[in-house]
């Protein structure tokens, strides 16, 4: 008889540190079916007055705030971290907007189990103080006709884990970063991140089942 432990869905955690437009892609995602292999069980959040808390809320999912700044270091962070991820039996981190930077021991610890969303086509415009708007403005600056979104599995280095999904996206003229970051946000980001939620915690599911 299969173990009851193996039939559960994938428990799945978020984290975040703004608005929450990832994080609201994903409970849709959840909702309308596209992610049926797990489901969000917690948010992290970076910041106590991150919007996105309050869509969790909104969506029944519980949600803490958890940061360096809180906890006095990134390991003490890192360490209730841990705790709850263990509390919740999470398998699977999710990054949606993310700004804080994971130790090496953490991703280590967390091989090919956290999920990151990135707004561009890596290798181009990411690495170290690639984020948000910074991203856009620069493939702006630089002049490129397409730009994208990428999700990759995470691991020390930033924005350098194994791609899972990319998803271009044309940049049109007359763009500003605002305007270009919705676009990549419309057309690749909310598309591509629930799919490869999906893609992930299906394969962690089949192996688990296997075993």
């Amino acid at each position: 008889m299969q173990d009851k432990q193996n039939t559960r869905p994938v428990n799945i955690a978020v984290f975040v540190s703004g608005g929450g437009t990832n994080l609201q892609a994903l409970i849709d995602a959840q909702e309308s079916g596209i992610i049926k292999s797990g489901r969000i069980r917690l948010v992290i959040s970076s910041r106590s007055d991150a919007y996105a808390l309050e869509r969790a809320a909104n969506a029944g999912i519980d949600a803490v705030a958890i940061s360096k700044k809180m906890y006095g270091s990134q390991e003490a962070a890192e360490k209730e971290i841990e705790k709850k991820l263990s509390e919740y039996e999470i398998d699977l981190i999710v990054l949606a907007g993310y700004l804080s930077i994971l130790s090496a021991d953490f991703t280590r610890r967390w091989d090919h189990r956290i999920i990151n969303i990135h707004p561009a086509l890596i290798p181009s415009f990411c690495g170290k103080g690639f984020y948000g708007l910074k991203v856009h403005e620069e493939a702006l600056r630089y002049g490129v006709k397409v730009t994208g979104a990428t999700t990759h599995f995470v691991n020390e280095i930033p924005d350098g884990g194994e791609i899972i999904m990319q998803k271009a996206v044309s940049v049109e003229p007359g763009d500003t970063p605002e305007v270009l970051q919705r676009r990549v946000m419309e057309q690749a980001e909310w598309i591509i991140l629930p799919l490869s939620v999906e893609k992930t915690a299906a394969a962690i599911k089949t192996e688990r089942d296997s075993q």
